[in-house]
């Protein structure tokens, strides 16, 4: 990994201030000249993320927003996880612009070589009129259909393409995930209150850590790209026009598209929505990478694949603590109802 044009910051006061600023935003914006910096809204739970306004003089560059946003990982808590900011600050810092996809728009973003801690601005979507959107708030079937083209796009750019998914900051993570957290944390959710909603025949722990072992056992080929990794609907917002994104890009990697596709259709839909759109969706997805250029699967093929892939999100919902209770319901029942309902245990192999 290339040294930084600038020293990525320790804090985020180090952050804040017109002098580091205008260094970070010259090798985007030469000639920037910050003169003041307004603090904004802090949201600290892992990563930090921080809102602010710039002056410059004599103007704002063009193409720069004033409204900004710092994300890394800048507090106590978040220095022991600082690693975990590492494949977000890649992603906007060297693929980003070239997928296309609708993400936040980056104006600065690198890793310290030494203490890996990976920091990203990019400018205020909030500011702009967009909204961040969660499980809590309704989502239609066609909100769906524009995310997934959105996932195709994505997935189209590094579609079985070695020279860029061969980065060693996509390397597969989902073995990895499995030796972080597993049975003692999805029991905890089960037996609580998020675990009410999980239809019986999915209530097992342990079948459920062996159906991800099972998918992170996969090897790569057919069907492998560059994948969000946590594609579920809160890792989504709508721009001031409506218009659906990607954010929160901390487990991008290189992975099979269904993990992203099958994670976000049964994370966004309430179950009786989504088993009546689900063919239709990923049909529609199957399009749009066709639109995109790639010679996609057949629908045979994809809807394997999608039934496999569904233990996935259910996993990282299982083993999740630092959200709040309500939010991991509505999530493990939708995820864990569509893993039933699709016999995605079965289609793993897993017993």
């Amino acid at each position: 990994m290339s040294e930084p044009s600038v020293a990525v910051p320790d804090t985020i006061d180090e952050l804040l201030t017109p002098t580091w600023l205008t260094t970070a935003l010259s090798s985007r914006f030469p000639g920037v000249h910050v003169t003041g910096v307004t603090p904004g809204p802090v949201v600290e739970r892992v990563s930090t993320n921080a809102r602010f306004r710039i002056e410059c003089e004599p103007d704002i560059p063009s193409g720069l927003s004033p409204a900004l946003c710092a994300k890394g990982y800048f507090s106590a808590v978040g220095r022991v996880s600082a690693q975990a900011g590492v494949p977000e600050a890649c992603f906007y810092r060297d693929l980003a612009d070239d997928t296309g996809v609708r993400t936040l728009r980056g104006v600065w973003a690198d890793v310290d070589p030494v203490t890996q801690h990976g920091v990203v601005i990019t400018e205020d979507v909030i500011e702009a009129g967009g909204v961040f959107r969660d499980a809590l708030a309704p989502c239609t079937a066609e909100q769906t259909a524009d995310l997934l083209a959105e996932l195709a796009r994505l997935h189209a750019y590094g579609w079985e393409n070695r020279s860029v998914t061969s980065a060693p900051w996509l390397v597969p993570r989902i073995a990895q995930t499995a030796q972080v957290r597993g049975v003692k944390e999805i029991s905890g959710n089960f037996e609580g209150a998020p675990g009410v909603g999980v239809p019986d025949d999915m209530r097992d722990p342990q079948q459920l850590v062996d159906a991800f072992d099972a998918l992170g056992a996969q090897q790569p080929g057919a069907g492998w790209t560059v994948i969000h990794g946590d594609m579920h609907v809160g890792n989504t917002f709508l721009d001031g026009s409506g218009c659906p994104g990607l954010l929160d890009w901390q487990l991008v990697q290189h992975g099979h598209w269904s993990i992203d596709v099958a994670y976000h259709i049964a994370s966004a839909l309430e179950p009786a929505e989504r088993a009546g759109a689900e063919r239709d969706l990923l049909r529609h997805y199957l399009d749009r990478l066709g639109s995109e250029g790639v010679e996609a699967p057949s629908f045979a093929v994809a809807w394997e694949d999608y039934r496999r892939a569904m233990p996935y999100g259910m996993f990282l919902w299982g083993i999740t603590l630092y959200v709040t209770q309500d939010i991991i319901g509505v999530l493990l029942h939708r995820l864990g109802t569509a893993a039933a309902e699709l016999e995605s245990y079965r289609a793993l192999q897993v017993t």
